[in-house]
């Protein structure tokens, strides 16, 4: 499994054709307490970019876009009654949705774990 990070603080784990997808343990610090979150319905397509779930917290309101081009096919529906959890477990049990991924290729501009630490030390400056 391959995880890869976007410059939006999204992360998604790849295995096969399939992308685990939730938001940064950077992204849950600088919105606080999350108290809803809408996941998307299974089926539904996204192209990359577009938004695939609102999250809300005591602070704002945010949306977590689809990193790429394809069909949901599974979603964390424990997040509806405990949205905390991504506060929690942020990038374990906190994931969001499952996506098909149509084109690997739209994922080559992510970062790696690495080079996302360094661009959180270079946004953080």
């Amino acid at each position: 499994m391959t995880t890869k990070y976007s410059k939006d603080h999204e992360w998604i784990a790849i295995e096969g054709d399939i992308g685990t997808v939730g938001i940064t343990e950077h992204a849950q610090e600088q919105l606080g307490e999350l108290v809803f979150i809408e996941v998307p319905d299974v089926g539904a397509t996204f192209d990359q970019g577009d938004e695939a779930c609102v999250v809300e917290s005591v602070k704002a309101a945010s949306e977590v876009y689809s990193p790429c081009t394809g069909e949901i096919v599974a979603v964390n529906e424990e997040l509806a009654d405990a949205p905390t959890t991504v506060n929690d477990n942020a990038e374990g049990d906190g994931w969001m949705f499952k996506i098909r991924i149509a084109d690997m290729a739209e994922l080559d501009d992510f970062m790696d774990e690495a080079a996302y630490k360094k661009y959180l030390k270079e946004i953080d400056e």
